[in-house]
């Protein structure tokens, strides 16, 4: 692949990071995915091709590291590549704010929705006894994600926990709960349903802490210009 040919160090990093894929493998990374398999369950539409050519670059890159484990290789970030989240905050940070915040149909995808679920889950939160949470969301395959006081496993299958709570609806409605543009009870009003006995449904959106940029709302129309700052010196 042909470089920017320059010296700037923005144009010499976008070399390194600006692939396609490459900063969701990083930001899977700093949420605790190690292996390849768990790194792919969060971003599903990278081919396992793509991903392997992906992790093999950031380690060329100095970013990422590969060890040998028990069972299989894992993944971590160098000290280069932590401070990459700086980063992968910002982005999420600016497409928070000032994209357009109601996804196209290509956008609303269910297994990174409950992927990133599981890991957010409020396990001081949880009742005492371990359930499963069904998920039967219209247009995806049923999920199951199984709660206790110690894990969270996300599974297409229940593992045979007592499942006492069901989710329904559409994965609109679902994805704008989760990302902060609407509250639960206005998701069910979308089309949300949850089913259970009263307890458990309503203590059900205090289990889990929301995406890490819901509490950033979108722009003001009339602030959509900002300066360009002026570290890079333009007028």
């Amino acid at each position: 692949m042909v470089g920017y040919g320059q010296f700037c160090s923005i144009a010499r990093a976008h070399e390194a990071l600006g692939g396609r894929w490459t900063l969701l493998i990083v930001r899977e990374i700093l949420c605790g995915s190690r292996r390849f398999n768990d790194i792919r369950r969060g971003i599903p539409r990278v081919s396992r091709t793509v991903l392997s050519g992906r992790l093999q670059a950031l380690v060329l890159a100095g970013a990422v590291t590969r060890v040998d484990a028990a069972h299989g290789p894992e993944y971590a970030l160098t000290a280069a590549g932590q401070e990459l989240a700086i980063l992968v905050s910002a982005l999420g940070t600016w497409g928070q704010r000032w994209l357009v915040r109601e996804p196209t149909a290509e956008d609303l995808d269910l297994e990174p929705l409950l992927v990133d679920m599981q890991r957010r889950v409020r396990f001081s939160a949880l009742p005492k006894n371990p359930l499963v949470v069904r998920f039967e969301i219209r247009g995806h395959p049923q999920r199951f994600l199984l709660l206790n006081k110690t894990e969270a496993s996300l599974c297409r299958q229940n593992p045979g926990f007592p499942e006492p709570v069901c989710v329904r609806g559409t994965i609109a409605a679902a994805v704008a709960w989760w990302r902060g543009d609407m509250s639960f009870v206005d998701a069910q009003r979308l089309g949300l349903v949850i089913e259970g006995p009263k307890a458990l449904t309503r203590a059900f959106p205090k289990w889990f802490d929301l995406y890490p940029f819901a509490h950033i709302g979108p722009a003001a129309a009339e602030s959509d210009r900002r300066s360009v700052p002026a570290a890079l010196g333009v007028a």
